[in-house]
């Protein structure tokens, strides 16, 4: 049997997509799934913020498979320009475009211009193949890396998902792709751009969804050892650390229990890996250094 398509409008309520997004192994909360839904229906971008390793561009790659439609990912950084987003002409195809032509003796200025200047020499850079893809996914990544000038670019081009090529004309989305927006908060985005999107804020898991990603992921997990992991990985997101770990590092740290054979969180192979939980070494000297390790795991309360 053909498995059938769905679209972003097919999806009836955020109770289906709860259920759509399970089978992908994404188990979202109420709050998350209603704001997607409603991203979805409404055609407008979602904007998540919250800590690095929540499940924010997971949720985007997620969409883009229960969708079935590419992820397009614009991965920002400080420097980002317009050029490096939407556009480059390949200009080394070009030059020997005019050396082929200087060879078979092809003096016709404008007919070269025109030549040089065509589609097929345009390298789509994230943005403009999102808007020539139908349907895709844009994931713009950790939007709060990129310089004030990016982000009022991107508020342009996510008003009307339209751009303009001097030397080819304007593109224009025929169907607007799904936009995930994300935010590690390192700054303050300005309110326009959080204006044109619907904003969600994503917290840690509780310790019963942070239990069911465990097992629904790593299906070699037992519930001891998945219930221990997560009241470790809850009680150092309560202490002073650098970086807390998230979802995504809770499941490394699981992981290489499991590559190690353990079955639950002794402390032996719990200081042996917790460099797949937490990722700065004050954070590690931190753990190991006060007797903090001892306090996070089992028996203690």
């Amino acid at each position: 049997m053909l498995r059938r398509t769905i679209r972003a409008t097919d999806i009836e309520s955020p109770d289906e997509l709860i259920e759509l997004l399970d089978r992908h192994s994404y188990l979202a909360d109420e709050g998350l799934a209603t704001a997607a839904f409603l991203a979805l229906r409404m055609g407008r971008p979602l904007f998540l913020e919250g800590e690095a390793g929540v499940g924010k561009t997971e949720l985007a790659k997620t969409l883009a498979a229960l969708l079935d439609a590419p992820l397009i990912r614009l991965q920002c950084y400080e420097g980002l320009d317009a050029a490096q987003a939407l556009y480059d002409w390949d200009f080394a195809r070009q030059l020997l475009h005019l050396k082929a032509a200087e060879a078979a003796g092809i003096a016709d200025v404008g007919r070269l211009e025109g030549e040089i200047y065509d589609r097929r020499f345009l390298i789509a850079r994230p943005l403009l193949k999102a808007i020539e893809t139908q349907p895709s996914v844009l994931l713009v990544d950790e939007i709060d890396r990129a310089d004030d000038e990016f982000e009022a670019f991107l508020l342009e081009v996510l008003s009307d998902f339209t751009i303009s090529i001097p030397e080819l004309g304007t593109v224009k989305a025929a169907t607007p792709p799904v936009v995930v927006v994300t935010s590690n908060r390192t700054r303050e985005v300005h309110d326009a751009l959080k204006r044109r999107c619907l904003y969600h804020w994503l917290e840690h898991p509780g310790f019963e969804r942070e239990v069911a990603i465990l097992r629904r992921r790593l299906p070699a997990c037992t519930e001891t050892l998945a219930a221990q992991v997560a009241r470790a990985a809850g009680r150092l997101r309560q202490a002073d650390l650098v970086k807390p770990p998230g979802v995504a590092e809770t499941l490394d740290w699981t992981e290489a229990l499991l590559t190690l054979g353990a079955e639950e969180l002794d402390p032996g192979r719990a200081a042996a890996t917790l460099g797949a939980a937490l990722k700065y070494r004050e954070d590690v000297a931190a753990v190991l250094g006060n007797g903090l390790l001892d306090k996070v795991l089992p028996g203690h309360e």
